[in-house]
């Protein structure tokens, strides 16, 4: 049989990787780390498992390319000009001070501006996907600091393409006079093939898309994503374009259509296997020798980018007005190697800008800085010294305005401290403001500090994890504190001060998942609501009604839910059938409920119970053995699974409901709900 190359090599690297990455996950490291160790212990400089990089290094461009255009995938044109407004300061001041302090400290070092340039835009550079996935996993996309992180990352992926197009020109062989023409050139160039590429594919792709899904089969849309991915990647290759910047044009054009969702979920595990494939073959040039050969120059290497580097993204994410702890994580975030760096290394190396000798270092120290960042992710909230360090800077950039609390509102006393002003956060501020209680806000996102003072809010700029901007909102004299943000650790330490400081304080806050219920709890939080388990009781009861269960025993229901998971005040929340398309009986409603074995009506007959005159509600129908009895005798005796009708106003069916049951039902925000959508 036909010997397949690179299939003995890939069967091997495949066992092995799974094996080392299942062990980190132990650790709780991420898979990232995994694939780059297996690379570094199998690859040539290892034990030499694996020799065939060249064949490698293809399926990881391949890899490159399906991950340009997952992220073409999730951007829009119109949310493209979205983000460039919300990222373009930060990114502009990350990417651009990195490349500047890079470029000059190489100078420094007698390296030429060519080179400098080139390795100022390699430390600008951040791995998109081992920084995104940490977010994701520790549920911090949409804290201050995450949304900064991922806006920056999207800036720097964007930015890939004009690099590519600036790292040839820097080679030694190039013209010094003529580069800003050959710049000039190349860039139009790109801006033609890039405005001619997605005229076109805009007016082709969705009629493709459209055409391919009539076939109804899955396989064939997948083989033509695949081909609007790689054929996109080809042509801008024939451009003289890299393949990256084609694939990513591909997936901002299928973003457009009505198959993006489709086309990110079919091509996510093509992806995912060949970018683990590329995190291998980035492993695989690690060289242990290269350490022990030029180790302070490695050394060196690798403090730039996990300290310079982090310094300049700190100080970029305090320069749009981010507190200290924010900027620190976001600092954190941001300092390691990039994927497009090695592609931007490799492109230098094909160009002279640079030779293997002077690759090798660079390499080593970024791939080190890959593996380090989930470590150093996953200790930076717990290391509180950095935001002190930043505390002096802090300061000097006007950022804490906390103290404005002082100065306009000196008078706060058995006030509601709502800490951030997200969705949640501004339907309680309503909620209290409409009845006139006195409040005021802490929040860290500046642009809902505006929102807030635009609609008259008492909110102020604050890091509520700092003692002193509690101590500003004058938290000794607050009568409750609702902590509302999105990043769980802040949370946990926004308690933790507020307990520190007045031990007594009511702290009401939310959680996502009930595993880290108790955590809060024993923080010092009095009430904790679960969004999993209110979703869950919602998604219940609200399928129960459609089901047309009766309400007591939708009640049961969202009871043995609550017990088997938390107490709390909330009530069922269950959509009432009503008489909404008559405009006549529009305050009239319907309402069902089951004689049950131990229900006060067993036995007895509306005329006995007096139902209609103590209770104004109407029985319409009972329901007994599957017949239906549409006129109903008063003097007829309610049996057991009696499924009873009842018609009238709100509180006519509430008192109905407690003689029948002898308990009152459970009070529903959709008690009044117009717009259910049973008929009378």
């Amino acid at each position: 049989m036909t010997h397949l190359p690179l299939l003995d090599e890939l069967a091997i690297v495949t066992l092995i990787a799974v094996l080392v990455m299942v062990t980190l996950s132990k650790f709780k490291m991420p898979t990232v780390a995994g694939l780059l160790l297996t690379g570094a212990l199998l690859g040539p400089a290892g034990f030499g498992v694996s020799t065939s990089a060249e064949s490698i290094e293809v399926l990881a461009e391949i890899g490159v390319v399906f991950l340009l255009f997952t992220i073409g995938l999730e951007f829009s044109l119109s949310r493209l000009k979205v983000i460039f407004k919300q990222v373009l300061v930060g990114g502009v001041l990350q990417v651009g001070l990195t490349t500047l302090a890079i470029a000059l400290l190489a100078i420094f070092f007698d390296q030429p501006l060519k080179k400098g340039i080139f390795y100022g835009f390699v430390f600008a550079l951040s791995s998109t996907a081992i920084v995104l996935r940490a977010l994701t996993e520790r549920g911090e996309l949409d804290a201050p600091h995450g949304k900064f992180i991922v806006g920056t990352l999207i800036f720097q992926d964007l930015c890939v393409v004009p690099m590519v197009l600036i790292v040839p020109l820097l080679s030694a062989s190039a013209d010094t006079s003529s580069i800003w023409m050959d710049l000039s050139l190349a860039l139009l160039k790109a801006t033609v093939v890039v405005v001619v590429m997605i005229s076109i594919s805009n007016l082709l792709v969705p009629k493709l898309l459209k055409w391919v899904d009539s076939s109804r089969s899955n396989e064939v849309f997948l083989l033509a994503i695949i081909g609007i991915c790689i054929g996109t990647a080809w042509i801008t290759s024939l451009a003289g374009l890299s393949l990256a910047l084609g694939a990513f044009l591909g997936g901002v054009v299928v973003a457009d259509t009505d198959y993006r969702h489709r086309a990110l979920g079919d091509i996510l595990p093509l992806r995912d296997t060949f970018v683990s494939i590329f995190f291998f073959s980035l492993g695989m040039i690690f060289d242990v020798k290269v350490v022990f050969q030029h180790p302070w120059l490695t050394l060196g290497l690798l403090f730039a980018f996990i300290l310079l580097k982090g310094f300049i993204a700190t100080f970029a994410a305090m320069s749009m007005h981010f507190p200290s702890r924010a900027a620190w994580l976001a600092g954190v975030g941001l300092a390691q190697f990039g994927e497009f760096g090695f592609v931007l290394t490799k492109l230098a190396q094909a160009n002279g800008v640079i030779d293997i000798q002077e690759a090798k270092p660079l390499l080593t120290a970024g791939i080190l800085s890959m593996f380090f960042t989930p470590l150093l992710v996953r200790l930076a909230p717990h290391m509180t010294s950095g935001e002190k360090l930043l505390a002096p800077l802090e300061k000097l950039m006007g950022i804490q305005s906390v103290n404005e609390i002082e100065e306009t509102s000196p008078a706060y006393h058995q006030h509601i401290i709502i800490i951030g002003f997200g969705l949640a956060g501004q339907s309680v501020a309503n909620a209290l403001k409409s009845q006139q209680i006195e409040h005021l806000i802490l929040e860290l996102n500046i642009n809902n500090v505006k929102k807030g003072k635009a609609q008259g809010f008492p909110i102020y700029y604050g890091d509520a994890t700092s003692a002193e901007a509690l101590h500003h909102a004058h938290l000794e004299h607050a009568k409750a504190v609702v902590v509302l943000i999105n990043d769980p650790l802040a949370n946990q330490r926004i308690i933790n001060t507020i307990k520190r400081l007045v031990p007594n304080m009511h702290i009401l806050t939310r959680t996502r998942y009930i595993l880290d219920r108790q955590g809060l709890y024993d923080l010092g939080a009095k009430d904790v609501v679960v969004e999993e388990i209110e979703g869950t009781t919602e998604i219940v009861a609200k399928l129960f009604r459609r089901l047309g269960k009766p309400r007591n025993l939708i009640d049961d229901q969202v009871r043995l839910i609550r017990k088997s998971t938390q107490e709390t005040d909330k009530k069922s929340t269950l959509p009432r059938s009503k008489f909404s398309e008559i405009k006549a009986l529009e305050e009239m409603k319907i309402e069902s409920v089951v004689v049950l074995e131990n229900s006060p009506a067993l036995g007895k007959s509306l005329a006995e119970m007096a139902l209609r005159s103590k209770s104004n509600a109407s029985v319409i129908g009972i329901i007994r053995d599957q017949n239906l009895f549409d006129h109903v005798d008063p003097h007829l005796a309610f049996e057991v699974n009696d499924l009873i009708y009842l018609a009238g106003r709100g509180e006519a069916l509430q008192i109905a409901y407690q003689i029948l049951l002898g308990e009152k039902w459970f009070e529903t925000d959709t008690d009044t709900d117009a717009d259910a959508d049973t008929d009378a």
